[in-house]
């Protein structure tokens, strides 16, 4: 048995020991397991030796005879709630977080955003509840999505695991435009959140062994199934980096250094609200001002700086600028149609 597996069993174990007050029998540990894990068998014994091998680790479980049959339990060492000393600020800032993942509800990731919130608000003293309380009601958080990824949990923890156990997947995926979705294979390596949606970064099976990985979005992934064959991660393969040249979660194509100048009526919005970490802005005597981007993909800031209309103009590269010229001449001669268009 790969030891990556069986430490996630043991974390899932505790995970589903804190959630039961009563206790639970090795038999609906195990089924509880099943379920979870998407595993296609998993046996008692091993249920047990997992657990033993947690106490022998210093984790406070106790067993405990009931008319059902023996049940595990958490002891209290494992239960107590440690002293909270967070400040209101913080816990407002928890707070705001909190709302604005709410998309994740559903998902693993939400359950311990939940289970730390519990305990934060279980330990808070009554003063120090009711001051949060009068300060987050002057405090609302708009522009989370409204969408919810409950009813993809279960597909979300297959992924996860297959990228913790480095196996591949079989998915169904829908790309843009399509209709029908189609059956593939991926090596998952990494899931990256953007504006309330999860990607899945990883390179498809069918492409070459060098090819860029990939990102597919988890609304379009419609099943996934945890094949029973592994890979090898890209060595090279670094989350952070691979979203340097990126404004948001994009990626293709090669990045290139990009020059535009904004009119000043529209320069204060990208500098409140940077497009890149990288960015650099120079204002002019005129008013306006020359946003400098050392690296970013096309793809990208041509959409960005056609949002602003004619407030923006990119200076640099001719690459962009020709497609910018492009798009507008496009757009032109769809609505100097006499009839429309339609």
């Amino acid at each position: 048995m790969a030891r990556g597996e069986q430490l996630i069993r043991q974390h899932r174990i505790l995970q589903i020991l804190e959630g039961s007050r009563f206790g639970l029998t090795l038999r609906e540990i195990r089924d509880e397991l099943v379920e979870d894990l998407g595993l296609s068998n998993l046996s008692q014994r091993t249920v047990r030796r997992d657990i033993e091998a947690l106490q022998a680790a210093g984790m406070d479980i106790d067993t405990h005879p009931i008319q059902r049959g023996t049940v595990w339990k958490l002891g209290p060492g494992m239960r107590k709630v440690p002293e909270i000393t967070l400040s209101v600020s913080e816990l407002l800032a928890l707070s705001l977080a909190r709302d604005m993942l709410t998309p994740l509800t559903g998902t693993l990731y939400w359950q311990g955003i939940e289970t730390l919130w519990n305990k934060v608000s279980d330990a808070l003293p009554e003063p120090a509840r009711k001051h949060f309380e009068r300060a987050r009601k002057h405090l609302v958080v708009r522009g989370s999505l409204v969408k919810s990824y409950a009813h993809k949990k279960g597909l979300l923890d297959t992924l996860n695991r297959a990228i913790l156990q480095h196996r591949l997947v079989g998915i169904e995926y829908r790309s843009s435009g399509q209709k029908t979705p189609i059956c593939r294979e991926i090596e998952p390596h990494a899931v990256a959140v953007y504006r309330g949606s999860l990607y899945v970064v990883a390179a498809a099976c069918e492409a070459a062994p060098d090819a860029p990985l990939r990102h597919f979005k988890l609304d379009r992934i419609g099943k996934a199934t945890a094949l029973d064959r592994r890979f090898t991660p890209r060595r090279d393969f670094d989350p952070e980096a691979h979203f340097a040249h990126s404004l948001g979660v994009y990626r293709a194509g090669e990045p290139v250094a990009v020059e535009v100048r904004l009119s000043g009526k529209v320069a204060a919005w990208v500098e409140e609200q940077p497009w890149h970490p990288d960015q650099k802005v120079l204002h002019r005597d005129d008013g306006q001002v020359i946003l400098h981007i050392p690296s970013v993909y096309p793809d990208e800031i041509v959409p960005r700086v056609l949002a602003l209309g004619p407030e923006a103009e990119i200076l640099a590269p001719d690459c962009c600028r020709s497609r910018v010229i492009d798009i507008l001449s496009q757009a032109a001669t769809k609505y100097g149609q006499a009839d429309g268009g339609r």
